[in-house]
């Protein structure tokens, strides 16, 4: 395997004790940003220098020498906390006056402390007549892209990957994200609205782990294509069975048990660190 380092400088101190650690045969530079080191094995030695590289802000991989990002074919992302910067459920209950609550709630059923299911119809029930207007408020004034995310995204289309939203969220917003972006597929929940306010129901079943999972085996069967051409990131434990359905897995900025389950862990490089684990096409 190949161990990729990526987000910044590495100092000469750590690349030389990261060479004897992990009996790497060759260094290949690449600044500012990324060292790949060849041949590299990961053991105990590797371990004790993780505190180290975190300690440089430093993202890193083990990952198969000589993939290419045009070897997948499918590239799939978790909406809230991973494609975008914020939780959308989160942001209405701000103009409903309960976000600390709801934000409470959001943060233990992303550690899976709590039932997805359960703790969406918890929060989605505290929105309960909220004016529908604030959806295109929060679209228009909160919902920033995650850094990085349009050049992974231009790197992934201009490579030929198929890409989608399946998310845990809500239509209103992956359907304008699918639009504005290009992308190919968004799958979420939908906003029950009556009277134009929210009724704090969704329409139809929930997309929970479980669908999220399905939709993304579906989409690689449709498209042809194998696990190992699959890619799927996310943040949440609501992710874990999606993530479980692609070849190659990647923890954005995720909480510990996620990071711990998945081949790659983001946490301090944007989305694009992503293309960072591939050799030049």
């Amino acid at each position: 395997m190949d161990l990729v380092l990526h987000g910044g400088a590495l100092p000469t101190f750590l690349l030389d004790r990261l060479v004897a650690a992990t009996g790497a045969t060759a260094v290949d530079p690449r600044p500012p940003q990324v060292t790949r080191l060849r041949n590299a094995v990961r053991g105990p030695a590797f371990a004790a220098l993780v505190p180290l590289i975190e300690g440089e802000a430093l993202d890193w991989a083990f990952v198969e020498p000589g993939r290419k990002l045009a070897d997948f074919g499918l590239i799939a992302f978790d909406m809230d906390s991973t494609l975008i910067t914020i939780e959308c459920i989160d942001e209405l209950a701000d103009f409903a006056g309960r976000k600390a609550e709801v934000s409470a709630v959001t943060e233990a059923a992303m550690r899976g402390e709590l039932d997805y299911r359960a703790s969406l119809r918890r929060r989605l029930a505290l929105l309960a007549g909220l004016d529908a207007r604030v959806l295109a408020r929060v679209f228009a004034e909160r919902l920033e892209l995650s850094p990085g995310a349009r050049e992974l995204l231009a790197a992934a289309q201009a490579a030929g990957l198929r890409t989608a939203i399946l998310s845990g969220g809500f239509t209103y917003f992956t359907e304008r994200l699918r639009i504005e972006l290009g992308l190919d597929f968004a799958t979420s929940n939908e906003l029950e609205i009556s009277g134009g306010k929210l009724t704090g129901r969704v329409v139809g079943d929930i997309v929970d782990a479980s669908a999220k999972a399905h939709h993304l085996s579906r989409l690689r069967d449709d498209l042809g294509l194998s696990r190992e051409q699959v890619m799927a990131c996310g943040d949440g434990a609501n992710d874990l069975l999606m993530l479980a359905e692609a070849g190659l897995s990647v923890a954005y900025r995720a909480k510990p048990a996620i990071r711990e389950r998945a081949d790659v862990a983001i946490n301090f490089s944007g989305l694009d660190g992503i293309l960072n684990l591939f050799e030049a096409a």
